[in-house]
């Protein structure tokens, strides 16, 4: 049966410039998608800072103001959402903005949250101490099990509990 009342309310809808949404890159980013439109990478994920500096704008072109500079490189990062060449990021202590795609690399990095966290030479809080890592430690990622992720740090290699760094997935598994 045909109905003139639907018609009618799809009508009102793309007809009204204030019930109509203009799309924006604050809005994709918001929406519930779990792929980038960009990449068709996943979002969020983790990525580093390949530069020593970056600049960490409030919208996604070089018009836009600059908030502040990213100035350490390797840093973890996770990105939020995407749009053209350029990648809203945040940093462990929930900061971002807008950030050009080339400063960003797919290194795996992750930062020590945990005061004087020792670095094992196995997945066990038995196993000997190869090191102690300081919070705000950055180390490289070589591979994480489901509570455990080896690292490069300082010259040191070794294991360290996942929930003690920031930069990796809590269930994420890398080989």
């Amino acid at each position: 049966m045909f109905s003139w009342a639907k018609i009618i309310c799809a009508a009102v809808l793309f007809a009204s410039p204030a019930l109509a949404q203009e799309a924006s890159p604050d809005t994709a980013a918001a929406s519930a998608t779990s792929i980038g439109p960009e990449t068709n990478l996943p979002l969020p994920r983790f990525v580093s800072l390949k530069a020593s500096d970056a600049n960490v704008r409030r919208g996604p072109s070089l018009t836009h103001r600059i908030d502040w500079v990213f100035q350490r490189r390797d840093m973890p990062l996770q990105v939020v959402a995407e749009y053209g060449h350029w990648r809203r990021v945040i940093d462990r202590d929930g900061q971002g903005g807008w950030v050009h795609y080339t400063m960003l690399s797919g290194a795996r990095t992750v930062i020590v949250d945990q005061n004087m966290l020792p670095l094992r030479s196995r997945a066990d809080a038995g196993a000997p101490e190869n090191a102690v890592l300081e919070q705000g430690v950055i180390g490289t990622i070589e591979e994480c099990a489901l509570e455990w992720c080896k690292l490069r740090a300082g010259g040191y290699k070794g294991w360290a509990t996942k929930d003690a760094l920031w930069g990796v997935g809590k269930d994420e598994i890398l080989e």
